[in-house]
């Protein structure tokens, strides 16, 4: 070993192309000594050597490169194995050559090694990742690896676990059974302090995708406006995260034009400029591995497009135009970048769904401007007047025939516009209409929801109304946080299944729902900030949630309903409703929230001996749904919980100890939905806790 590695040496500091024939040692002798050169610091030097013999077609070397990869395995450098994998990876031949063996190597007891070594455990993950979207091997036990692995690993680990996982969803979205995996992994990472904003933005990635991809207006919109709230939630988390900042700003100006909105377009034209630039600086000097290259192109892709977006908005508005012939190609070069522009991952694929937003806004605009449509009808005719040559003729015969043809099946051939304020109560543009104009509105009250709220608006009292929610989804995701956001989501994904949860309900239950949340993180956290005596002015500061000391009382079910009606009266809902404790000398602790005739009622409760979900709901659930017979089926259970704590009990994650559940009373034929929550009282100090 020390000749070989004497010889590796001072071939590469001498700055010479290493390759086996310029090892002058007998064959057998460097096959002996190969797996434990592969596990020392020479490892990238001999990685080098075989790239070389591969790519020379020198077969003398395979029995020494078969050994490589089993000496890989005691490798225990994170350089040095980052080292060989970015070189023998770099060549297509000894990729395939060696995809197998090292396939098995990387993957070997893969999750003792994040336990044991965490950092080399991700080198090895991303070298079996990059192996399978490289095609050399099957994705298959890669997958099956993914999901053994616990999302409550060492954070080294999960750190660098979203970035892996988001790649390999860019290149197998399109393998049901894949990506189901992939989405499922991060999907758990994104309630993971560590990897918590990595995985929101790899998942805004993937509902980009899904929308970009999909031919259903309804679905195209729901999943774009997903993706923004993916990528505003990973921005607002996180300082710098300017990649995500971009990525918010692609999402508003796309919805922004279909609206017709220019002034949301150039506005996010603005933000995506200011993002990539202090993204370039924050990069400048950085390593970036060329495996990660199609992202950055995909960001300039997209930021191309944006800026194309702004003029063509601009164009759309304007009245009149100077330069006719440059607003055409402006509009033109738009109309056909929406099927050539591509996501991550997306190279293979038919972005219909842009396609569906940008073609039809595009197609209005000419119809409002009938003076912009007389002169695309001309440049078509006499493309050869265009002063630089080149006129997209094709792409302009493509709107003329579109344009036509809506503007034959409009109401008495008149334009069907995005920003009519004339529009009837008829509502011609119907889903269309409202998915183009107020997708944020259809997010928050539900599609029916919006549909009974936009009946009689105009175009622009709709856009307005849009705004609006715009600004208060962007105003919620700035006050939570990316443990909230997906627990939120979550649950009003599951109450969506029940037929009351519509209209101004959706919207009143959902933001009590959400100041739930929060007060479950906060009292999550033993710190005393912000938490509520026990009642009388002169009492000392008692905090409910931790185990007596001597000489104390114990907890009560009324030190939770003064704590949560304290957090209510004085949060960001305190002007719009009215909190009130509900028979506290009776013996209820109850409470109250009022938004105007809607009311929802809180039941409250202690439980000293069982804590499981099961118990909780045999228990006190019924009592809970039932004070929601004469009001909206809506109601909230939380539970403090005092059973027994010990040093080895542990203390579980707020989106462990929410959960949403239904109740029908025998013979009644509405299920009540019940936002059930728990908080964890009797609770010893961490540093009782045993390691």
């Amino acid at each position: 070993m020390v000749q070989l590695a004497e010889r590796l040496s001072a071939l590469a500091g001498n700055g010479l192309p290493i390759s086996f024939s310029a090892v002058a040692l007998p064959l057998e002798t460097v096959v002996e000594e190969v797996a434990e050169v592969a596990a020392g610091p020479f490892a990238p030097f001999l990685a080098e050597a075989i790239v070389h013999a591969y790519d020379a077609h020198d077969s003398r070397w395979e029995a020494v490169a078969d050994i490589f990869p089993a000496g890989l395995a005691s490798q225990r450098s994170l350089l040095q194995l980052v080292s060989v994998m970015e070189t023998l990876l770099a060549s297509t031949a000894t990729t395939q050559a060696m995809a197998k063996p090292l396939n098995r190597v990387l993957l070997d007891d893969l999750p003792q090694a994040v336990q044991n070594t965490p950092l080399l455990a991700a080198a090895r993950l991303e070298g079996a990742v990059r192996l399978a979207v490289s095609k050399a091997v099957s994705p298959h036990k890669v997958m099956d690896t993914i999901e053994e692995l616990a999302t409550d690993g060492p954070e080294d680990f999960l750190d660098r676990l979203p970035r892996i996982l988001g790649v390999a969803l860019d290149c197998w979205s399109a393998d049901t059974t894949v990506a189901s995996t992939l989405r499922t992994a991060l999907e758990r990472l994104s309630h993971d302090e560590a990897a918590d904003v990595d995985a929101l933005f790899e998942l805004g990635c993937d509902r980009l995708r899904s929308a970009l991809t999909s031919r259903d207006l309804a679905h195209v919109i729901a999943e774009l406006t997903n993706a923004r709230t993916y990528f505003a939630s990973a921005s607002a988390a996180e300082e710098a995260r300017h990649d995500a900042e971009a990525y918010t700003a692609v999402c508003d100006a796309v919805l922004g034009f279909t609206a017709g909105d220019a002034r949301k377009v150039s506005s996010a034209a603005d933000r995506i400029e200011r993002a990539l630039e202090q993204r370039t600086a924050w990069m400048f000097g950085t390593h970036q591995p060329a495996w990660l290259q199609p992202r950055l192109a995909a960001e300039i892709s997209w930021a191309k497009l944006v800026l194309q977006l702004r003029s063509a908005a601009e164009h759309l508005q304007q009245p009149v135009w100077m330069n006719s012939w440059e607003a055409l190609d402006t509009v033109l070069s738009v109309y056909s970048a929406a099927r050539t522009v591509r996501p991550v991952g997306g190279d293979s694929e038919d972005m219909a769904g842009l396609a569906a937003l940008v073609e039809p806004a595009i197609e209005d605009g000419f119809l409002r401007q009938q003076s912009f449509l007389a002169a695309l009808r001309r440049a078509a005719e006499r493309p050869e007047d265009h002063p630089g040559g080149g006129f997209d003729e094709a792409t302009a015969s493509i709107i003329i025939a579109r344009v036509d043809a809506r503007a034959a099946s409009g109401p008495a051939g008149s334009p069907r516009s995005l920003i009519n304020e004339d529009d009837s109560d008829e509502d011609p543009g119907g889903a269309e209409r409202l998915y183009r104009i107020a997708p944020t509105l259809v997010k928050t009250l539900g599609f029916e929801g919006a549909s009974e709220f936009a009946v009689g608006l105009s175009d622009i009292a709709l856009a307005t109304a849009e705004g609006l929610a715009y600004n208060s989804d962007v105003g919620r995701l700035k006050a939570s946080d990316p443990l909230i956001i997906p627990l939120l989501n979550k649950i009003l994904k599951e109450l969506s299944s029940l037929p009351a949860f519509t209209g101004e309900v959706r919207h009143t239950f959902a933001a009590l729902v959400e100041e739930t949340l929060l007060f479950l993180k906060s009292r999550a956290d033993l710190s005393r900030s912000g938490l509520f005596g026990p009642g009388k002015k002169d009492d000392p500061p008692y905090d409910y949630r931790r185990k007596p000391e001597r000489g104390q009382r114990k907890a009560l079910e009324g030190d939770l309903q003064r704590d949560f009606h304290h957090w209510l009266e004085h949060g960001k809902l305190h002007a719009s409703v009215s909190v009130e404790p509900v028979n506290v000398a009776m013996g209820r602790a109850d409470v109250m929230v009022h938004f105007g005739s809607l009311r929802y009622l809180t039941e409250i409760k202690q439980d000293p001996d069982d804590n499981s979900r099961q118990h909780i709901e045999e228990a006190y659930l019924a009592q809970a749904a039932e004070y929601s017979n004469t009001n909206a089926p809506f109601g909230q259970l939380l539970v403090l919980d005092l059973t027994p704590k010990t040093s080895t009990s542990g203390t579980l994650r707020v989106d462990e100890l929410v959960w949403t559940t239904k109740h029908l009373p025998k013979g009644a034929t509405t299920d009540r939905g019940v936002v059930a929550g728990i908080v964890t009282g009797n609770r010893i100090t961490p540093s009782a806790y045993t390691h």
